[in-house]
């Protein structure tokens, strides 16, 4: 099993910044990837951005030039570097391990942003 712990987040106005870390604990094999997707009310969930174990990074349309992903320690920690906040980032944002042996996440974290 993997556990993933999540820290970072909270309340920001609009314009502001925010980082979001999440650390990998157990079973942690080679991954696929590795970062954040975020799921506001009535919404579906979807990729805020993720790296690879190549350390390539993928991110989604509407944060592409506001949002940094990095990883360390061997890709078993992943930081989300969130600048330019707007309203429509408040989600709760869910830290995400792919690896061959399974699919895991963590338990969430609130992002609020307030115009």
């Amino acid at each position: 099993q993997v556990q993933l712990v999540e820290s970072g987040g909270g309340l920001v106005q609009a314009g502001g910044s925010l980082r979001l870390s999440c650390r990998a604990s157990g079973r942690t094999f080679s991954i696929n990837t590795m970062g954040w997707y975020r799921q506001a009310p009535g919404n579906e969930r979807e990729l805020v951005a993720v790296i690879s174990g190549a350390g390539i990074p993928n991110y989604g349309d509407s944060v592409k030039g506001r949002f940094t992903i990095s990883s360390d320690n061997a890709a078993r920690t992943v930081n989300l570097q969130m600048n330019s906040l707007k309203p429509e980032d408040t989600a709760v944002y869910y830290c995400n391990r792919r690896q061959l042996e399974g699919d895991y996440w963590g338990q969430g974290t609130q992002v609020t942003v307030s115009s």
